[in-house]
């Protein structure tokens, strides 16, 4: 075994961790601020390959950024074949100001304008994934799950007690608040709540911190695990839905009056998360993939609405006590970034209560069988709602607005660029 590592690194927009492997002895200069990466380092398409054309790499001569202590590290990773640590960073400039091309700073714009108005958001998330036999999860073919269509089986989770063992173990030593495991509706899909907190960041942290324990788990086990939304087309997506409330300044849950309907700011959130849905929808379903879950009749939202114990809608008001009033927002894919999800999220709550949005009348009965408006349908629809969106730029800042922009821009036009095989086939001798 050699000496003890660690690894370092930011967030990229796309959800994935990039950093650098240093010696242990090299801890100081992390808690000291004193390690630097380029900006462009969290705006690099899901391949790792610059942004064509963006001002953070030529014109600026791709500058360096300084990557400063997130509060949560060092983080043990006791999984690997060389035990190591894991400190995450996040990135300013050399003024101390944020990078917000840096997803854990967008979210902190969003946290502190709360802040400003004294309010504090309450936050859970569900996390989905799937578990892979991991002989078969390779890139160039479809992977197989490890276990037949079970929901809410106990045979399969006693089958990967030793995994779950290890994960829930992994969290701990986090504090992540996982709760439940249950199996879901796909072969070996699993979901693990994780428990509401009040600090946004911590539980967008938690978020990010539990795909990387989940996926280093499973390879210690001999599987592969996969936060993609939709791995199998006949088999159910994954989804990361977000449940969330709202604080004063006394502590009080301002969606709660005693009501089962829950109070007017409630519904004025519910009207700002609506109005700016279509917008945000590429936050919510950022890849080519992400797309094939959001379809009519397969347990994710396509219109725009929202209803009480409905889950058939965009936006769930969930039943159970009036003190623990909320909002469940089911749109998101488990691919989804969560540091811009929960800001996204936020940010259109927020313009709704501030602006007394009204929505319309909640839905009863089956969404999916009633005319409304509807989220993109597809990838470069998402995209391009996106990119003309002013909202998105007001909310978020334009600095993420334009790079967010750019880098799903490049990704559709890569995957455009390649021909499969299955069209070859289709059209080659036929026409």
């Amino acid at each position: 075994m050699t000496d003890q590592m660690i690894r370092a690194g930011i967030c990229d927009l796309n959800g994935i961790w990039r950093g650098k492997l240093m010696p242990a002895s090299q801890m100081e200069k992390l808690v000291d601020g004193k390690m630097r990466m380029p900006f462009s380092a969290s705006t690099v398409d899901i391949w790792g390959q610059d942004i064509v054309d963006s001002k953070l790499v030529f014109e600026t001569g791709d500058a360096d950024g300084i990557c400063l202590p997130t509060g949560r590290g060092p983080l043990n990773e006791n999984w690997l074949e060389n035990p190591s640590q894991f400190f995450p960073l996040w990135m300013t400039d050399d003024t101390g100001a944020p990078s917000m091309v840096d997803p854990r700073q967008v979210l902190a714009k969003v946290v502190d304008q709360l802040q400003a108005e004294n309010l504090t958001a309450v936050v859970a998330l569900e996390m989905e994934f799937y578990l892979l036999d991991a002989s078969a999860a390779q890139p160039a073919s479809v992977p197989s799950p490890v276990s037949g269509d079970a929901i809410l089986s106990m045979q399969d989770l006693d089958h990967f007690d030793a995994f779950f063992a290890d994960v829930y173990a992994a969290c701990a030593e986090y504090g992540i608040p996982a709760d439940a495991t249950i199996s879901e509706s796909g072969a070996g899909q699993f979901e693990i709540n994780l428990l509401h907190i009040a600090d946004p960041l911590r539980a967008a942290d938690n978020a990010q911190f539990f795909k990387r324990i989940v996926k280093g788990v499973a390879r210690k086990h001999g599987f592969a695990a996969s936060f993609m939304a939709k791995p199998y087309l006949d088999r159910a997506g994954s989804g990361m839905h977000v449940h969330f409330s709202m604080l004063d300044k006394a502590g009080k849950n301002i969606f709660d009056d005693g009501s089962d309907k829950g109070s007017d700011i409630l519904r004025h959130a519910v009207g700002g998360l609506l109005e700016n849905m279509a917008a945000s929808t590429l936050i919510f379903a950022p890849h080519l993939n992400s797309y094939r879950c959001l379809k009519p009749n397969a347990h994710a939202p396509t219109g725009i609405g929202w209803g009480y114990e409905n889950r058939t809608t965009a936006l769930r008001i969930p039943g159970g006590l009036p003190a623990a009033r909320r909002i469940e927002h089911r749109v998101s894919g488990a691919d989804a970034n969560p540091y811009l999800l929960v800001a996204a999220i936020l940010a259109g709550a927020m313009d709704g209560m501030e602006n007394r949005k009204a929505p319309a009348a909640p839905v009863q009965g089956n969404a999916y069988g009633l005319e409304m408006a509807q989220l993109p349908s597809n990838w470069d629809s998402a995209i391009t709602v996106f990119e003309q969106s002013q909202t998105m730029t007001r909310l978020l800042s334009q600095e993420f607005h334009q790079m967010f922009s750019a880098i799903k821009r490049q990704e559709l036009q890569s995957f455009a660029a390649r021909m499969e095989g299955f069209e070859v086939a289709t059209y080659l001798e036929p026409i």
